[in-house]
Order: structure tokens, then C-alpha cells, then sequence
């Protein structure tokens, strides 16, 4: 198969992670997960991923704990470490060269440094990127949003348990649409749950295409990569 892109930058929430629990990472998810992402690796394609926290711990369940936000936000920005070594000891167990860089100055992963990450993913190394944006406030998604704009990725996909983007939850819904095709401003409009507006907007800004898919579909980020179909694309102009 032949690759769309040259490089690209995965959204990977800490949910998927999850699996079929509730809380926490389950192993076969993350092998899975790696498996999917070496499919694409091997092609040549050049792979950057943000993982988010949210199988462990959500900034904004500050209120529930009686926590202040932004060391809420902290801790949620640590889960994200969590996530990422463990999804880069998954990648290691299949052979595929990956490194952990982080917003944050963590002891036992490399400190983010946008030309350390360029020189590696043009080695041919996936760069794991954690912390967030090292900010509180900012969630994952505009993490994801902010690196794949630092490394010039052509687009931005993100891996969820749904096979797209509908016009309400399918789960609940039956009669719920789903879409081919939106605009950034549809979704942005229509608060279609793509990404939060401010990643959305970054997106726009700097003309790079969204793409949400299901990634515990059987081959769906390879036909993502190659193929551009199965899930949602959001770019600029209606196609």
C-alpha cells in the first residue's frame, strides 16, 4: 500500500488505552494500538502521537476531587507520561524505535525540544510526546494540534472508539448521521466533539486536516494513512 503522507501526527486518548475497562490500560488495547501504528511505521511513514491522560486522571475533574485546576491540570499532565512510556515499551516489544519527549522536565524521559524531535522522526523514530503542552488549561488535543504544526505534519488523526464524527452520539442515538466530510468551522459551529475549538482553530490556522477514525478497527489507521477512508475528514472547504 502506498502512503498518503509523509508524516503525521496521532491524537491517541488515554481512553483507547483503556480498552474494555473502565479505568486503567489494558494490555491487549495497547498491543493493538502498536501493532496498528508499526503497520504504519513500516511503510515509511514518519509518526509523531500525543497521548492523553484521561484513563487515569482529567484536569477537569478538579471540582469532583475539590482540587484547584491548575494543579489538577498537573496531575492530569503526569498521567500522560504514564501513557506514554507504557505505550513506548509496547512499540519496544515489537521492535519499532520510538522516544518519549516531554513538555514537562521529567527525570526519566527525554525533555521536548523541537529540533532533537525533528532530528529524530527524520531518523525514522516515532516521538511520543507527553505533558501536554506544559501548560494547565490546555488539554491534549491542543498538545496534538500544537506538535503537528511544530514538525510539519500533513495532517493531524485522531484515534478514537468511534468510527467517525456523527451529529449526536451514535450510542444513544440510532438515527445519529454520520459524516464523510465537515469544515472546521462546521464542526466548530455545529460543537460537533471533533477536538476542544482552540485545537480546532490551530488546525485551521495552519491548514492541517483533522481525521477521526476508529482505531480498534482491524487495519482502519493503515486505510486511514493510504487510503483516507472509514472515518471523518475536517479540512478548510467542503470536498
Amino acid at each position: 500500500m502506498q502512503p498518503l503522507y509523509k508524516r503525521v501526527l496521532i491524537k491517541l486518548s488515554g481512553e483507547a488505552l483503556m480498552g474494555e475497562q473502565n479505568f486503567g490500560i489494558e494490555h491487549t488495547a495497547c498491543d493493538h494500538i502498536a501493532q496498528a501504528i508499526k503497520e504504519v511505521h513500516d511503510l515509511g511513514v514518519q509518526v509523531g502521537i500525543v497521548v492523553g491522560g484521561g484513563n487515569i486522571f482529567r484536569g477537569t475533574q478538579a471540582k469532583d476531587f475539590g482540587f484547584a485546576r491548575t494543579p489538577a491540570d498537573h496531575i492530569g499532565m503526569l498521567a500522560t507520561t504514564i501513557n506514554g512510556l507504557i505505550l513506548q515499551q509496547s512499540l519496544s516489544a515489537l521492535q519499532v524505535p520510538s522516544v518519549v519527549m516531554s513538555a514537562l522536565s521529567d527525570s526519566f524521559v527525554e525533555k521536548y525540544s523541537w529540533s532533537q524531535s525533528m532530528q529524530k522522526i527524520e531518523e525514522g523514530k516515532i516521538i511520543i510526546f507527553v505533558g501536554g503542552t506544559g501548560n494547565p488549561y490546555f488539554t491534549t488535543d491542543t498538545a496534538a494540534a500544537l506538535r503537528a504544526t511544530e514538525i510539519g505534519a500533513e495532517i493531524v488523526i485522531k484515534a478514537t472508539k468511534v468510527d467517525g464524527i456523527y451529529s449526536d452520539d451514535p450510542k444513544k442515538n440510532p438515527d445519529a448521521k454520520k459524516y464523510e466530510h465537515v469544515t472546521y468551522l462546521q464542526a466548530l459551529s455545529e460543537q460537533l466533539n471533533v477536538m476542544d475549538a482552540t485545537a480546532i482553530a490551530l488546525c485551521r490556522e495552519n491548514k492541517i486536516p483533522i481525521y477521526v477514525f476508529n482505531i480498534f478497527q482491524k487495519g482502519a489507521l493503515l486505510k486511514a494513512v493510504c487510503q483516507g477512508k472509514g472515518g471523518t475528514l475536517v479540512t478548510g472547504e467542503k470536498q
